[in-house]
Formats: structure tokens, sequence, C-alpha cells
């Protein structure tokens, strides 16, 4: 138990902040991106957007560098979990454990495949609690991920300081 416990003591500290600059530019992409994904979505009447894209413009524009905001993570990881979510939804309903095994399953098919992206994790829940059909994969979760991870592409590459993506593979 002492071993356990001396797990949770650490010398390490939180990195530094980010910049001003760097604070602002990512602030601004995934202002862009929302505002994108909600207008497309208020002037077509088709669904871009859903909650866990907030989380995923925090990675695509506050951690551009990060594997887990790479285009085949972003887009990849919402597919398999809501493909997930749907399964489970069809399969056993909404229930308690239909939500868990939604949610363990994303995050372990997610690694096998090398496309884990912490906001999918979410996408089985949305689905389940909201009864989605077979089309929420198609919208809003593959043209709002698509459309966001367009706009980090164009946006992150304004910038003389960003490079994105750092794989496509």
């Amino acid at each position: 138990m002492r071993e356990y416990i001396a797990k949770f003591r650490t010398e390490e500290r939180s990195p530094n902040a980010a910049g001003l600059h760097f604070s602002f530019y990512s602030g601004l992409g995934g202002f862009i991106a929302i505002a994108a994904v909600a207008l497309l979505t208020a002037n077509t009447e088709v669904p871009f957007i859903m909650a866990p894209f907030g989380a995923t413009c925090v990675l695509a524009f506050g951690v551009p560098d990060s594997p887990l905001a790479q285009p085949r993570n972003i887009i990849g990881g919402h597919a398999i979990s809501t493909i997930i979510g749907l399964v489970c939804l069809h399969l056993f309903g909404n229930e308690w454990y239909s939500l868990a095994l939604g949610v363990g399953s994303a995050i372990a098919i997610m690694q096998l495949t090398k496309t884990t992206h912490p906001p999918a994790g979410a996408d089985p829940l949305v689905v389940i609690l909201g009864g989605s059909s077979w089309s929420f994969l198609f919208n809003p979760v593959l043209s709002g991920a698509i459309t966001i991870t367009v706009i980090a592409l164009i946006f992150n590459n304004m910038s003389k300081v960003r490079k994105y993506p750092k794989y496509w593979i």
C-alpha cells in the first residue's frame, strides 16, 4: 500500500503556460472552427456540430503538435467511437452497461487503431443518451470532424511557427 501511495507524490511541475500570442491564436482557431460548423448547421439545417467538437478544437488548435490532435485521430477517433456507440445502443439500448461498454470499447479500439482522440471518448455517451440513428455517423460526426480538420489544416499553417499535421498515417 505504501508503494501505491508513493505514486501520488511527484517532483514534477506543470509545464509553463503558452504565451499570449500562441494562446490567442489557438482561441481564434477554435472560434473559427466552431463558428463554421455552427453556421453550416444553421444555414443548411443539417447537423454539423456536437458537444465533443469543442474539446476537439482544444487539441487541434491548442496543442496541434500532439499525436491526439492529428487528422487521423480526429476523424478516425470520432468515426470509430460513434460506430461503437451506435452498435452498443442498438444491441443493448440506453442502459448503464451500454454506456460503460461504449466508452471502454471506444478507448480500447482507438488505441489499437492508433486513432486515440480523447474528445471522441464522449461520442458513445452522446449517441446512446440521444438515441441516435446510423445517420448520426455522417451528420454531425464525419461532416463536422472533417470540417474542423480542414479548418485546422488551413488555419494552423497560416502561422509561421506552426506546422500541421505532424503526420497523416
